[in-house]
């Protein structure tokens, strides 16, 4: 028996050290091996045993004496403080494991939701206890009406099978949702790639040596169809992507260039010289947004100057600083955009008129300068200056005088109809 438990002084004695360190300089728990004292063992055994267990156990195994010799005897005045003796110390040893593997195996939100069920089943017992039901199904004194209760069981059946429906409906609907939103956020990141390729795609022509800054219509005409077939897929938010990438790149100004090799012209100021009346746009938006959806988009400072906007839907977008000037409205819904200090014509409001295709434009006056705004709707548009208000007027017929804010009250219809 010595040889399998040594004296403390041969422990100490021993060649290996009672504790390692690790790397870091920590020491590292002793491994409990052959040569352990029991008296060791003993000490471990005992700290895993909160100090309250020895006590619970004894007045435990009291109370649960007096309860059996209770029970024997048929004494009822002792066997119920016995059992509740009993029945509170084995509950003070037991709920704090019972509790760990609780947390250990639901979610607090989970075992909420056990505890407002049992809650809500209590509940729902002491109304159906309370209203009478179990009464008339069981009537004191009486035998039991089964044909109430089976009844009462149908029915409870029937509204079962109603919540596993509607369940089950909820679920496939969270599932539809669920679905959708990720279609929606692929479809998002598709587009975002599909324009950020046409980005790059149209920076290569613009940025080369013989690029579209040159005069060299073929690439101009590439990269305007490249941009007409762009619109065509993307949503609202997209197209005013593309719109506001290629305004501020100056792609939809007239540039002033030279006569001869095309080339633009440095206006002295760190850009391009701009020339309304005879320059030459690196693209021509054309007809590209004619009946498009720009609703509720981000327009501002874009030059859609000569655009065709005819039907296009831009309600509650934000058109602050656009340049609408001699761009083609006619039938465009504005219900709530932000209007405030866009262009919709050169020159003077009080001789400013629309353009057509006989007169040339004349930006000092401002005649055959103005966007073309009949049966345009302007309902609640915010931002629109008494100039603005003006022409819309003046220039708008009958169905856009309808819709100005503020009404046209004193300002001619100079289209007559």
């Amino acid at each position: 028996m010595s040889e399998f438990f040594e004296s403390p002084e041969e422990q100490l004695s021993d060649d290996q050290p009672a504790e390692s360190q690790t790397p870091e300089g920590q020491p590292t728990p002793k491994v409990a091996t052959g040569s352990t004292s029991r008296g060791q063992l003993s000490e471990i055994e005992s700290d895993s045993v909160p100090d309250s267990v020895p006590e619970s156990l004894s007045i435990g195994g009291l109370a649960v004496g007096i309860l059996v010799l209770a029970w024997w005897l048929h004494w009822a005045w002792l066997g119920f403080p016995a059992a509740g003796v009993a029945l509170v110390l084995s509950g003070r040893v037991l709920w704090p494991e019972l509790r760990s593997t609780l947390n250990q195996w639901l979610t607090l939100r989970y075992q909420t939701l056990v505890l407002m069920a049992l809650i809500a089943m209590l509940a729902i017992a002491g109304l159906v206890h309370f209203s009478g039901i179990t009464q008339s199904v069981f009537p004191a004194g009486e035998p039991v009406n089964w044909d109430a209760f089976g009844a009462l069981a149908e029915a409870f059946g029937a509204l079962g099978q109603i919540l596993v429906a509607f369940l089950a409906l909820f679920v496939a609907w969270r599932q539809y949702v669920i679905s959708r939103e990720l279609t929606s956020q692929q479809n998002k990141i598709t587009q975002q790639q599909t324009i950020d390729t046409y980005f790059q795609g149209i920076s290569d022509l613009v940025l080369d040596d013989e690029g579209l800054l040159e005069d060299w219509p073929p690439e101009r005409a590439i990269a305007e169809g490249r941009t007409a077939a762009i619109l065509t897929g993307l949503d609202a938010d997209g197209k005013a992507k593309i719109i506001r990438f290629l305004s501020s790149s100056k792609l939809l100004t007239p540039l002033k260039r030279d006569r001869r090799l095309g080339r633009p012209i440095f206006n002295g100021l760190g850009g391009y010289e701009e020339d309304i009346e005879y320059g030459i746009r690196v693209i021509d938006l054309g007809n590209m947004l004619a009946n498009a959806d720009l609703s509720s988009t981000d327009l501002r400072g874009t030059d859609l100057s000569e655009a065709n906007l005819v039907n296009a839907r831009l309600c509650h977008c934000n058109l602050t600083r656009a340049n609408l000037v001699r761009a083609l409205l006619m039938g465009s819904n504005f219900t709530q955009a932000d209007l405030s200090r866009v262009q919709l014509f050169g020159g003077s409001f009080e001789t400013a008129s629309p353009r057509d295709r006989i007169h040339p434009p004349d930006y000092t006056l401002g005649s055959h300068t103005g966007a073309v705004v009949e049966d345009a709707n302007f309902s609640q548009v915010q931002g629109l200056s008494e100039e603005q208000r003006y022409y819309c007027c003046a220039w708008g017929g009958s169905k856009t005088r309808s819709t100005i804010p503020g009404g046209c009250e004193g300002i001619p219809n100079l289209l007559g109809r």
